[in-house]
């Protein structure tokens, strides 16, 4: 999980669309299709030795990416929105930059609920609270849900419950979401929030290991059955959530994952979250 002012730099989601094929444990090579949801995703992902967070001089954290062939410097603070990046393996690039003004500019055009702006504000004053997703953010998981029309999801790492409501929001009165935590002060106020906002009865609350949980439900033969996953959660742990939602999300589903670039650690052979 990362703070909710490093959308395109430090929250790179990948979204995971796959088929089956004979097996629904073949080769992830085979079967999945990762796309970037932002522009800087893939230019990150074209410099595939080092990715490191700096301060430029007016304080803002940009990303350094830097190979043999490519050494480019992305700032926030950058004057002109959009920056070419030149690359001999991976051609020109044209990306956008994201500046504070134009992330501000983002945040005041994202519709946010309500009740969704409470829990935000609510879980502004708590310890780790960088761990909630933004308004953006949670739009675009709405979103998401809504052009899938998904009824049947599950989330992997609740915290307060924020991106959670806003899937079970947009969710129909059938719809069902399983919300898996393991932190039980924080999943109490999640389902003081789920209440409130008359989603309740959409939110299976599954307290304890999230790999536990999807176990379970795998051996309860809820295989194949999801339309949707969002995985926030403890980074180790990616990989397993992502090889047991393979299985409990169905044919043309989709899986979400948070934070897939870790800061560049992916990538550097020195780090433990690469192994």
């Amino acid at each position: 999980m990362a703070s909710s002012s490093s959308l395109v730099l430090h929250r790179c989601w990948f979204l995971s669309s796959y088929q089956h094929l004979a097996c629904p444990r073949i080769s992830l090579r085979l079967t999945l299709n990762f796309n970037p949801v932002s522009a800087i995703t893939a230019v990150v992902t074209s410099s595939t030795v080092k990715a490191s967070s700096e301060r430029c001089s007016s304080g803002h954290l940009g990303l350094r990416t830097s190979n043999r062939k490519s050494n480019q410097f992305l700032r926030r603070c950058s004057t002109n929105a959009f920056v070419v990046v030149n690359d001999e393996k991976y051609g020109n690039k044209q990306v956008i930059s994201v500046t504070p003004c134009l992330y501000d500019y983002i945040l005041a055009n994202t519709r946010e609920p309500e009740i969704l702006r409470q829990l935000r504000e609510e879980t502004a004053s708590m310890r780790g609270s960088q761990m909630q997703v933004s308004p953006d953010q949670a739009q675009l998981l709405a979103m998401l849900v809504q052009i899938l029309k998904a009824e049947r999801c599950i989330e992997v790492g609740v915290y307060t419950g924020y991106s959670s409501l806003a899937i079970a929001l947009v969710l129909p009165e059938s719809g069902h979401l399983v919300a898996c935590e393991r932190d039980a002060k924080s999943l109490e106020i999640a389902k003081k929030y789920y209440e409130r906002a008359g989603v309740l009865h959409k939110v299976d609350v599954r307290y304890g290991l999230a790999a536990d949980a999807l176990k379970s439900m795998i051996l309860n033969g809820e295989a194949c059955s999801y339309d949707f996953a969002f995985v926030d959660a403890e980074k180790r742990m990616n990989q397993e959530y992502f090889e047991l939602l393979l299985q409990l999300v169905k044919t043309g589903g989709l899986i979400v994952i948070d934070n897939v670039l870790w800061h560049g650690k992916v990538v550097d052979p020195m780090s433990l979250l690469s192994r």
